[in-house]
């Protein structure tokens, strides 16, 4: 069915507010302007309004109010000094690059505080352009542009804190239906593992989902940092309520789904001539499309309603289960059976944490429903963050330096070149400059594409429509589409400011004498932003692993210490639990992000890829295994079990601490010290619990049997990763 026009608008107003919104702040300005007859008004208030967007963050009306404070003192400040010192060259270039690196390390802090430094370095560039572009103007004329810029970032900020007043759940409503798509597309990627087909590469599957997995708790983080600026001090009510609630109900679903319950190429022998694992692949499916209906529904605002085929499909497997069960006979197909049946109670509590959100408060039987806040607590926490970063081993102080530097060079090339108006090349080299050399090389060329593309019709623009006004219309038109595509379709983004910068400067002089400048500019601050990723302080991501692989493996095991104690004392869906949980995905996302980082890069850096990409791969199986034992957390029927299931955990805990230090310190023989531990554990494992024919015993021991045996793969990788001739 074709969705109505309302409410596709809708959805666009929803998805695209921030450009919905720089549509409203350059249409009112350029409306000013033309009612006034100040059409050279355009530009400074049209590129204000642009770095004041760009400042913006996901937040309450409150908080978006205070950061628009914080914002305004800083574009003042930065505005202000340039005029001040642009006319002592040295001096300038100094206070530039200390300021790119101290605001740049602001970063440290929170995103908000990071777009704000970043931004303020984009508006102190906009203010050299103002100048450069008036190199005769007094100081009096040279503050009536530095007012315009800060007027029109005001004036955008008004449109800002009014539209979160004005609608202050949206953007958690984009972030939770943008979570379930996300999720709905993991749950139905998992199900493509339950295959009876012999020769599947399940590695390359495992891969794909740690990839998968990663998204899943990104959007997962973003979610619950845009609920958690709305909670405030007072229990939230009304629609945010519900979508905390969708929210943990996410955490859930998100668990279940990413637990394994046994060997896949195992259950795919076993079953070979059987459809038992198509049904768990039909159930998986039918649970994925259930996400995306749950994310439509968020999207539209409509009352989620569980669709009876999973029910169907969830009884298909019971009734499938019953049928091998009666044939089965020998020992190893039963325990694997065993796996298929925790596999389906799995998959039917997991329906059930879905149809919870059907209820209008989504709280599923939740007592404790509070969210931590990893926000910093005070001053002294946010400086106790940045001095945290001020080592040479952080990539986030590397980037700053790097940056500040470029921009020096940059600064050089320009005074040689075309002192004049060659502030483009900063510009440039200020976009282009990102944290890893992949994002970097890829802005690098959509950069200098997109502005190729910006030039030629902006040329034919300028010369087909010669009236400033239409000009400045068309100058706004380019501002929204370049807000609507620069997290997407980055060319295409750039092409879009280019064509406005034109507009723009176009109402003040000759916007045609730009367009040579403006590609050579560009092409040299791409160069100077490539050149400095590779001759200052390069960070690959080969020198990163040894630290990230061992917070994932430290993290797993507190999240492994959590289970095992609710195995003693029942399940508590509570804050210490979950947050073990989350902290276990974060850094396994972090590890694959890091990973997959490590392939964009050149191949001369990274001679043992391929060890890491194994490593991540059994990292994620053995987080798969340990969210399978949280997702059926109950208390083990005898005492004996649970102390049995301790003492398993315990050393399964400690071997990955152990491997985690061996790891971080580069030590090969703490690896090879940990192997009798690792036999232990394994030993332990094989052992487990003794519950006879209790499912959640036998439960226990497969997962623990699995878990035994990822920590020695995992030793192994880690092995031959610390000693190259080995990888």
């Amino acid at each position: 069915m074709t969705e109505p026009f309302a409410q596709r608008l809708h959805r666009w107003g929803r998805d695209q507010a921030q450009a919905f919104r720089v549509l409203l702040t350059l249409g009112t300005l350029l409306a000013l302007c033309g009612a006034t007859g100040r059409m050279e008004a355009v530009t400074p208030l049209f590129l204000g309004a642009i770095a004041s967007a760009l400042a913006e963050t996901d937040d309450s009306g409150r908080g978006r109010y205070r950061a628009q404070l914080v914002t305004l003192a800083c574009f003042a400040c930065a505005a202000f000094a340039v005029s001040a010192l642009i006319d002592e060259p040295a001096v300038f270039i100094g206070c530039l690059a200390l300021a790119a690196f101290w605001l740049t390390m602001l970063g440290a802090v929170e995103a908000r505080y990071k777009a704000i430094g970043y931004a303020t370095l984009i508006l102190a560039m906009y203010a050299t352009l103002g100048i450069g572009n008036h190199p005769l103007a007094g100081p009096g004329e040279r503050h009536r542009d530095l007012l315009l810029l800060l007027a029109g970032a005001a004036w955008y900020g008004a449109f800002s804190v009014g539209w979160c007043v004005a609608f202050p759940a949206q953007p958690v409503q984009a972030r939770l239906a943008r979570l379930y798509a996300v999720l709905g597309h993991y749950v139905r990627f998992k199900g493509s593992l339950f295959e009876p087909l012999r020769g599947i590469d399940i590695e390359r599957k495992r891969l794909s989902l740690s990839q998968l997995n990663a998204d899943v708790v990104a959007e997962l983080n973003a979610a619950k940092e845009s609920i958690f600026r709305r909670i405030g001090a007072r229990a939230p009510t009304g629609r945010i309520a519900r979508y905390r609630g969708l929210y943990l109900i996410a955490q859930d679903v998100h668990e279940r789904a990413s637990s394994s319950h046994d060997d896949y190429n195992a259950l795919a022998d076993a079953f070979f001539h059987s459809d038992l694992l198509y049904r768990c692949r039909r159930v998986l499916h039918l649970q994925g499309e259930a996400c995306a209906r749950l994310a439509q529904s968020i999207e539209r605002r409509e009352p989620f309603v569980a669709d009876g085929a999973t029910l169907q499909a969830l009884a298909d497997l019971r009734s499938a289960i019953a049928h091998e069960r009666r044939q089965a006979s020998e020992p190893a197909r039963q325990a694997l059976l065993a796996s298929v049946e925790a596999l389906a109670r799995n998959l039917e509590q997991l329906d059930g944490q879905l149809a919870g959100a059907a209820e209008p408060s989504a709280r599923a039987g939740r007592t404790d429903m509070g969210l931590f806040d990893r926000s910093p607590r005070s001053w002294r926490d946010a400086l106790e963050r940045v001095r945290g970063q001020l080592t040479p081993r952080s990539p986030l102080f590397r980037h700053a330096l790097r940056l500040a530097l470029a921009l020096v060079a940059g600064w050089g090339v320009m005074r040689v070149i075309h002192p004049a108006q060659g502030y483009w090349i900063l510009l440039t080299t200020l976009f282009v400059c990102q944290q890893t050399w992949g994002d970097t090389i890829s802005r690098m060329g959509q950069r200098i594409a997109g502005t190729a593309v910006g030039v030629v019709v902006g040329w034919a623009l300028l010369d087909l429509f010669p009236d400033h006004r239409l000009q400045a219309l068309l100058a706004v038109v380019a501002g929204v589409l370049f807000f609507a595509t620069r997290s997407t379709r980055y060319l295409l983004a750039t092409a879009c400011m280019t064509v406005l910068v034109l507009m723009c400067f176009n109402q003040m002089g000759d916007g045609g004498m730009l367009i040579v400048p403006r590609l050579v500019d560009t092409a040299i601050g791409s160069v100077i932003a490539g050149l400095a990723m590779v001759l200052v302080l390069p960070h690959w991501q080969a020198r990163r692993f040894n630290e990230l692989a061992a917070a994932a493996m430290r993290n797993q095991a507190l999240y492994l210490r959590g289970i095992a104690g609710q195995y003693r004392a029942g399940a508590r869906d509570d804050l210490a639990y979950r947050l073990a949980r989350r902290n276990a995905h974060n850094a396994d996302a972090a590890l694959a992000s890091a990973v997959s980082e490590m392939f964009r890069e050149p191949a001369l850096v990274r001679p043992r890829a391929g060890v890491a990409l194994r490593f991540l791969i059994q990292s994620h199986t053995l987080l798969s295994y340990l969210s399978a034992l949280g997702a059926h957390r109950v208390a083990l029927p005898e005492p004996g079990q649970a102390a049995a299931l301790d003492a398993v955990a315990a050393g399964a805990a400690q071997a990955l601490e152990e491997l985690a230090a061996g790891i971080e310190s580069g030590s090969a023989q703490t690896l090879e010290a940990m192997r009798a531990r690792v036999a232990d554990v394994q030993a332990l494992s094989r052992a487990g619990p003794d519950g006879g024919g209790d499912p959640a015993t036998q439960l226990v021991r497969t997962e623990l049997s699995l878990i035994g045996q990822q920590v020695e793969a995992l030793r192994g990788h880690a092995l031959r990763w610390l000693q190259p001739e080995a990888g």
